[in-house]
Order: structure tokens, then C-alpha cells, then sequence
């Protein structure tokens, strides 16, 4: 009986020295919470709010274009051969740069049109202003006097129509009143960009209206975006974007939309929105593909 009571003694001692006093038991505890380590913070209240704010915006999906104004199509009002071509495709050229050179017999033509009828024009004129001061004076006789004006505005209307033939040719008239003619045709870019869609060689036969190539300028590029009618009332003129662009990784590059489609289309429902992009990169290229969404939060701002 002594060897079963000393037993429980030591059993009852060993329970009471192991258990905690209820008066340390909060200190125990935050010692245990000390030495765990932290997994992950909890996150804070503006991220929520970024995250919210960025699952209400709306999203579209478009490419890169340009404005009419920011590319250009080389094309004649007359057929050529050509006779010099050396550029590639992705070129840069400003305006005025030589594009190529034709060969056109009809070219030669028109050159001596004009200084022919200017030549006549200025003896015609003269004529004429003589006739009228003879007609005043009752020297001359009217018909005579009409006749020689007539004679002079024809030759005058000849002549303006060879002119304005030159100019939408690149020939300045002046130019060729004090150079003479010249053999071969330059065509010259109309505005200075990168060369794209190249559709001529040397030898080839062009005939009017067919584009020798086109030229691009990527200085101001614009967002054309796809939205739809269930969006129109989330979206204004003014709102700030943000949109990554395929092939250029993640990073986020901003713009504002300038412009919203009045029309919808009758099969999806769309319409298109145009933003101007406001950090240009040199890798944009037209045609890209960009996903984009209007961002709230440059909004409030």
C-alpha cells in the first residue's frame, strides 16, 4: 500500500509542475506568437481597393493606327517605267527625299506644252494689251481687238492647265522655266516617315494611280479600340487608359480616348473608340495588338 500512494505523489507533481499558472497565461502565449515567423502580411486597405477598383474597369481589346494624316500613299497621275528605285521597306525618308525616278514620253510632252504656251502667251499678251489701247483710241476695230483677246486667253487657260499638270507631278513651273526640261520624272515623298507596302523596282511599268509604296509616320499613333453598347455609358471623351501591347511583355504604357463611334455595328454590337497614346515607344508598329482598360483611378485624380 506505501508503494501505490508514492506513485500518485509523484505523478500529482510532475502534472503541476509541467501545467501553467492561469495568471502567466497570456504571457505564455505571446511568447509562442513571437517565435512563430509570419507567413504573409495581410494586405492593406488601398490594395483592395486597387484590386476593386481594376475588376469595375472596362476592358478592350484593339490594335495601333494611324491618322490619315500620318501616312501617305506615293502614287502618279501618269504611267512610267521606272527608272532608279533603292529603297527597302522600313526606310526612313523626310519629306522631299527622292523616291525613285520614271521614264514617260508623254512627261516630255507636257514640259514643252508648257513653254510653248508660255512663249505664245506672253506675244499673245502683248497683242492684246496693244489692241486694246488702239480699240480706245478708235484706231483698231473692235473685232480685231476681241480677237486678239480671245486668242490670248486661250493660250493663257493652256498654259495654267499645263502648269497645274506639272505641279501635282512635283514639277515647279518656275523650275522649269529656269533649269529647262529634265528626261526623267522624280518622285519625291510627300511627307517624311518609314517606307511600307514597297510595290515598285527598277523596270517595272506603273501605271496611273497604282501606289509605288506608302509611307508611315509613328510620331503620334492612336489606340483604335473595340467597345460595345453595354459599355458606352463607362466610358467618355477624356478618360485616361492603360493598355499593354502584345509582343512587348507587361509593362503598362497610358493613353486618353479622343474619340467614340456614333455608329453601332448591327452584327456584334460594336463600335470603335480612338485614344491618343501618350507613352510612345519606338517598337509600336501599326497593326499591333493592344488590350486595354479605362483606369478610374487616373480619373478621380
Amino acid at each position: 500500500m506505501k508503494i501505490f500512494y508514492l506513485t500518485i505523489s509523484v505523478l500529482f507533481l510532475t502534472m503541476s509542475c509541467n501545467s501553467p499558472q492561469k495568471g502567466n497565461t497570456a504571457e505564455h502565449q505571446t511568447k509562442i506568437e513571437k517565435a512563430q515567423p509570419k507567413i504573409e502580411d495581410a494586405p492593406t486597405v488601398d490594395a483592395v481597393t486597387a484590386a476593386t477598383l481594376h475588376a469595375s474597369d472596362a476592358t478592350f481589346n484593339g490594335i495601333f493606327v494611324l491618322s490619315p494624316a500620318k501616312q501617305a500613299s506615293v502614287t502618279l497621275s501618269i504611267d512610267g517605267i521606272v527608272k532608279s528605285a533603292s529603297l527597302l521597306p522600313g526606310n526612313y525618308v523626310r519629306k522631299g527625299d527622292l523616291l525613285a525616278t520614271l521614264e514617260n514620253p508623254e512627261f516630255i510632252n507636257l514640259q514643252q506644252n508648257y513653254l510653248d504656251a508660255f512663249a505664245q502667251c506672253e506675244y499673245l499678251e502683248s497683242e492684246y494689251r496693244r489692241q486694246e489701247v488702239l480699240s480706245r483710241e478708235e484706231v483698231a476695230s473692235q473685232k480685231r481687238f476681241q480677237e486678239s483677246k480671245a486668242d490670248y486667253l486661250s493660250m493663257k487657260s493652256r498654259k495654267d492647265a499645263a502648269a497645274a499638270l506639272l505641279t501635282m507631278l512635283g514639277v515647279s513651273p518656275e523650275t522649269l522655266l529656269a533649269e529647262g526640261m529634265t528626261p526623267l520624272l522624280e518622285v519625291r515623298a510627300p511627307i517624311s516617315g518609314y517606307i511600307s507596302n514597297l510595290q515598285m523596282n527598277t523596270g517595272k511599268h506603273i501605271t496611273a494611280g497604282e501606289p509605288l509604296c506608302e509611307i508611315i509616320d509613328k510620331s503620334n499613333p492612336l489606340v483604335k479600340l473595340t467597345a460595345y453598347e453595354k459599355d458606352l455609358n463607362r466610358i467618355a471623351v477624356g478618360d485616361k487608359i492603360q493598355f499593354i501591347v502584345n509582343g512587348i511583355g507587361n509593362e503598362r504604357f497610358s493613353g486618353e480616348i479622343i474619340s467614340i463611334g456614333q455608329h453601332v455595328d448591327n452584327i456584334n454590337r460594336s463600335l470603335e473608340v480612338y485614344a491618343k497614346v501618350i507613352d510612345n515607344n519606338p517598337l509600336f508598329r501599326p497593326g499591333m495588338y493592344v488590350y486595354a482598360h479605362v483606369d478610374r483611378r487616373l480619373i478621380d485624380l
